[in-house]
């Protein structure tokens, strides 16, 4: 398969156009969908959507009951699909729980989601990834700039971007407390990092990332044409972010917690071919290559 979004594969980064749309949707499904015509604006603009308080508060009490739960399962467990802080043993990510827990496993099917998903991808749409980011008081670090496709395309095979990230906000995302920072209409853009893949590079990028960031002057020239947004909103909102905008994190030093939720819904049409790295692919719990089939089929 051609290679539309070259990274990794020179010592110089590129800025390219991006080659795909951002709403897939015929014009009849996206006028007939969940999201209205102002929302589905904004979202092609910036790339991204945060619709505050999307679920009840007896809802978000119930998930974090369970993301609690999950922590203390996970406290002492070694496993791959616990990601651990750099420097320390917090966890800083766990990954397939869906697959586990019965409360996010219907939540990757609550079709108050998918069908915004599908509505904008144009299709059928499964879990690609699930993941919850923790960062706690005091000790959450950084996650670098980045966009996940260049991640997913290099060492995972996904070939178009027609993928999106949803984000159920757990906990309080304030302006301090270490929320998703986003360049608004990054996401029209792809930046072809320099440096190449090593071997199993997932062992070291989960807990700091530094191949797949796009460089400073990169960098600079979409803050300076899109400018930084913080994605602040109380628990229970819901972001959309699409897979190639530009988004990172800034470390939490203050007291209080931040945990997000998050599901990567990806086209059926948009399956994962051989990693165009030319490595081996990633895991099962990082990318998902054997369960492609629609969740509407899973429920």
């Amino acid at each position: 398969m051609e290679d539309l979004y070259p990274s990794r594969v020179g010592d110089e980064p590129k800025i390219l156009e991006r080659k795909d749309p951002v709403l897939y949707g015929s014009p009849q499904e996206l006028k007939e969908g969940p999201l209205d015509q102002q929302q589905l604006g904004f979202y092609e603009k910036n790339g991204f959507l945060l619709l505050d308080n999307f679920f009840s508060a007896e809802e978000v009490a119930e998930m974090q009951k369970h993301l609690h739960l999950l922590w203390e399962e996970n406290r002492n467990n070694d496993s791959p699909e616990i990601v651990r802080e750099p420097g320390s043993d917090e966890i800083r990510s766990i990954f397939d729980a869906h697959r586990k827990n019965e409360l996010f496993g219907r939540l990757s099917r609550d079709p108050r989601i998918t069908d915004m998903i599908s509505q904008i991808l144009g299709s059928d749409i499964y879990v690609h990834q699930f993941r919850i980011n923790f960062k706690p008081g005091f000790k959450g670090k950084e996650f670098y700039w980045h966009s996940d496709f260049e991640t997913w395309h290099v060492e995972d095979g996904m070939p178009r971007m027609r993928a999106i990230s949803c984000s159920i906000l757990l906990t309080d995302n304030h302006s301090y407390n270490g929320p998703l920072l986003l360049i608004p209409g990054s996401h029209k853009k792809y930046v072809s990092c320099a440096g190449k893949t090593p071997e199993n590079n997932y062992q070291s990028s989960l807990k700091k990332q530094e191949l797949g960031v796009p460089d400073n002057d990169s960098l600079a020239q979409m803050v300076e044409e899109g400018g930084i947004t913080t994605a602040t909103a109380p628990a229970g909102s819901l972001l959309l972010f699409e897979c190639n905008v530009m988004h990172g994190s800034n470390g939490n030093i203050t007291p209080l917690p931040r945990s997000n939720v998050f599901f990567v819904f990806n086209s059926v049409k948009n399956q994962l071919v051989e990693p165009f790295s030319g490595l081996k692919p990633r895991p099962e719990y990082l990318a998902n290559r054997t369960v492609q089939h629609s969740v509407l089929q899973e429920s």
